[in-house]
């Protein structure tokens, strides 16, 4: 059930952000920011549209939410394409944004999806909590969260001794985290419910994830993941694998995956689309 619920949100949301950039100039940077929303597994904002119906809240009153996080994520990806962050030149299989257009245009592609990001969850559609939903995709992707993150992962790269493991996970719940929290629990927000037992969920599931993109990056196919490999072990990085070992990052994995579920308890059945997204996340192969 989860895949078919997966590929709905998929079309729903594709077609959101077109809807979004449907009345836009004819200019390379809009051309650019539609690229960059093409594709992906659109995760968040599945994450998004469960905890809005945990809440009883309709699909289309979140939706808007959906997208947005969704924009954000596109926004991220593309500056952290850079030569001066990560510097890939493929992305979702495809060529990255500085690569198809230039740096110029990534940049302010990259700039215009994280406005148009909180264009969205301004939208009346969301109700009256909008702003609280507003505030907490700041704290998630600002200097508190997402970019915090991606500020300790470049400081890594030149810092004397490698990370500890208590330090990449710190990097890695602002990294990747802190964005599966604000989707996982912005149904919750929206409702004016408790966001705690979500806020659990999106701790565990965030880890799991970024342990798997850790073990894919050193044993997946290039091919699905549409992007380089192993690009980690030739920086000489540290990872959950390179601490771990390959085999002790799934176990870790397992156990966090265990966790997400655990925390999903008070939901009851309802939750069983969240708790086999959370398996989705270390099965996946790209």
């Amino acid at each position: 059930m989860f895949p078919e619920r997966l590929k709905r949100v998929q079309g729903k949301v594709q077609e959101a952000l077109d809807h979004a950039l449907a009345f836009h100039p004819d200019l390379p940077v809009i051309h650019a920011m539609r690229y960059a929303l093409q594709g992906g597994k659109r995760l968040r904002a599945f994450l998004v549209l469960e905890s809005a119906r945990l809440h009883g809240i309709h699909e289309g009153e979140a939706m808007a939410a959906a997208a947005a996080v969704e924009a954000l994520h596109a926004y991220s990806l593309v500056h952290d394409d850079l030569p001066c962050m990560d510097d890939d030149d493929l992305r979702r299989g495809q060529p990255t944004v500085h690569v198809k257009w230039d740096q110029a245009t990534a940049v302010l592609a990259g700039d215009a999806l994280q406005t148009l990001a909180f264009e969205l969850c301004c939208d009346p559609s969301l109700g009256a909590r909008r702003i609280d939903l507003v505030t907490a995709l700041a704290k998630a992707s600002g200097a508190e969260g997402m970019v915090l993150g991606q500020a300790l992962d470049i400081a890594a790269e030149t810092a004397t001794d490698p990370l500890t493991l208590d330090e990449i996970t710190r990097l890695q719940a602002g990294k990747t985290g802190a964005l599966f929290t604000f989707a996982a629990t912005a149904g919750a927000i929206l409702a004016g419910a408790d966001t705690r037992p979500l806020e659990d969920y999106a701790r565990a599931l965030g880890l799991a994830f970024q342990i798997a993109d850790d073990i894919l990056d050193v044993e997946g196919d290039p091919k699905k993941a549409g992007k380089k490999l192993g690009k980690d072990a030739a920086a000489g990085k540290a990872t959950f694998v390179s601490l771990l070992g390959l085999k002790g990052a799934k176990t870790r994995a397992r156990e966090l995956v265990a966790e997400a579920e655990a925390a999903l308890a008070p939901y009851g059945m309802k939750a069983d689309l969240l708790k086999e997204a959370a398996r989705f996340v270390i099965a996946r192969d790209a």
